[in-house]
């Protein structure tokens, strides 16, 4: 709540040309009656900035749309929240009236703890390559009806963003908000990670704003709040300030790490993501199609999945034997894990909480997916992990081993509110870290999968289909997974 002290302030005005008995709580709530009834205006969840000139105080806002009854009764219990751009007239009787209620206005909105200056990432080829539309047209009026400055770099390349972060001068920006799908967002965490000052890079506030295919982060955050998905919405959540710690996987193999704030896929749904990449001109709608073809020629891979349960979800799997004196056959070899000493000493290396003495249990394959998750939505219409939480130190692993085609189509409809996670074939886990080791595809020795992490393929399995095999950033062999909790912070709206 906004606190600009004094005493309430109340005066006969004109309001959008009609005349109104108002008041502004010391809250910066404005209030006024008219002959439409009484109608409010919150500063901290409706407003943007103003604009005084002579006795005129233009309030620019971002206004919650009524549900029903009174314009001041918003907020209802079902439904979404819509906001609709509009300004304010407030005429004022006096200059000296207009300077204090500007005043108090400004005080109200300093007090909040808004940003000032963002550093804004755009990928141009995001989605249907319409980033700098959305922005010129979308986000930017909001920006600047808030006062906010900015700086505006285009990607250029893949790994771009990560390259920006990891040598951008921090102290100037009070965040790095990425306008683009979940891609750029993952870059500029593991750019973040990469420095030498990871520890305090990491906790730069980091906004989300869509304009990709997926855009599964802005959904669960928007949706988190109750807040209608769209470009607007996202960007007052960016500019209100509000922040939440997220939890960041950290993947690794052999001396290669990469870390992941969205979810990490093998089998179907990473088939259906990257393999659908042709179609990318049909917008999201790609994923839909591209999933019935799939279905209708299902792979299953071989595989073997070992984790370390969250409470509650101790009965799932088989215990993992204790092999040669080990404490448990999870462990990667030396060779897995690599020793490369010059590697270690950059940058963030992942948890430091030890996986000694904790119960490993396993889920052996043919696998139809295996999907790892982080937040609840993959994109707008994909709710994969209905049971996720962003900073519960936990990810939320959804496994399909066995299931009738028709079974798999009839999920498919069920998947935008997570209600698909009762079907009987489906394995919902919540782990605290995880090791995957897949396989060939059921019935093709030399062809395997494909493993996709937050949009981006980590490794294939099958040399001849793909051509830059060797160019991925893993093998498509064993990787581990662990979670450090909270370690980012980003936007976020609130109830």
């Amino acid at each position: 709540m906004a606190e600009g002290g004094g005493e309430r302030l109340s005066e006969r005005i004109v309001v959008n040309g009609a005349a109104a008995e108002s008041a502004l709580e010391v809250d910066g709530t404005l209030r006024w009656r008219s002959g439409g009834g009484d109608q409010c205006l919150r500063l901290e969840s409706e407003v943007l900035g103003l604009d005084v000139q002579g006795t005129r105080i233009t309030v620019r806002a971002l206004a919650e749309a009524p549900r029903s009854g009174s314009i001041c009764a918003f907020g209802g219990a079902s439904g979404e929240r819509r906001r609709v751009r509009r300004d304010y007239s407030l005429e004022m009787p006096t200059e000296a009236a207009a300077l204090r209620w500007s005043a108090r206005l400004m005080n109200c909105i300093d007090s909040l703890g808004r940003p000032k200056k963002l550093f804004v990432i755009l990928n141009p080829f995001a989605g249907k390559k319409s980033a700098r539309t959305i922005f010129e047209d979308q986000i930017k009026p909001i920006l600047e009806s808030g006062n906010i400055n900015y700086t505006v770099v285009e990607t250029k390349y893949q790994n771009h963003a990560q390259e920006m972060t990891k040598s951008l001068d921090l102290p100037k920006y009070d965040g790095i908000v990425c306008v683009s799908g979940d891609g750029v967002l993952v870059e500029v965490v593991n750019g973040l990670l990469k420095r030498e000052d990871w520890a305090t890079a990491i906790k730069i506030p980091l906004g989300i704003i869509p304009a990709g295919t997926g855009n599964g982060m802005a959904k669960s955050l928007l949706d988190s709040a109750g807040d209608m998905y769209s470009i607007a919405n996202a960007t007052f959540a960016v500019i209100r300030g509000h922040k939440r710690a997220l939890d960041v996987a950290t993947i690794s193999q052999k001396e290669k790490i990469f870390f992941s704030v969205l979810a990490l896929i093998w089998g179907l749904a990473a088939d259906v993501d990257i393999e659908s990449e042709k179609y990318r001109w049909l917008g999201s709608a790609r994923l839909d199609i591209y999933a019935l073809l799939r279905i209708m020629n299902l792979r299953k891979y071989h595989g073997h999945f070992q984790f370390i349960p969250a409470p509650g979800y101790e009965n799932h799997g088989e215990p993992v034997k204790r092999v040669d004196g080990a404490k448990s056959n999870y462990v990667l070899t030396q060779q897995e894990q690599g020793s490369d000493s010059k590697f270690k000493t950059c940058g963030y290396q992942g948890p430091e909480n030890s996986l000694d003495g904790l119960e490993w249990r396993s889920v052996d394959g043919p696998f139809i997916s295996i999907w790892v998750n982080n937040v609840p939505f993959s994109a707008e219409n994909y709710a994969p992990a209905p049971k996720a939480k962003f900073s519960d130190g936990y990810l939320d692993v959804v496994i399909l081993k066995d299931c009738p085609k028709s079974a798999i189509l009839g999920m498919m409809f069920n998947m935008s509110d997570g209600s698909y996670v009762k079907s009987p074939y489906i394995i919902y886990l919540k782990v605290k870290a995880l090791r995957l080791e897949p396989g060939k595809r059921v019935g093709h020795d030399t062809k395997g999968g494909i493993i996709d992490c937050d949009g981006e393929v980590l490794a294939i399995g099958d040399a001849a289909a793909d051509s830059n095999v060797q160019k991925h950033f893993m093998a498509y062999g064993p990787l581990l997974v662990t979670v450090d909790q909270g370690l980012a912070t980003i936007f976020t709206p609130v109830p």
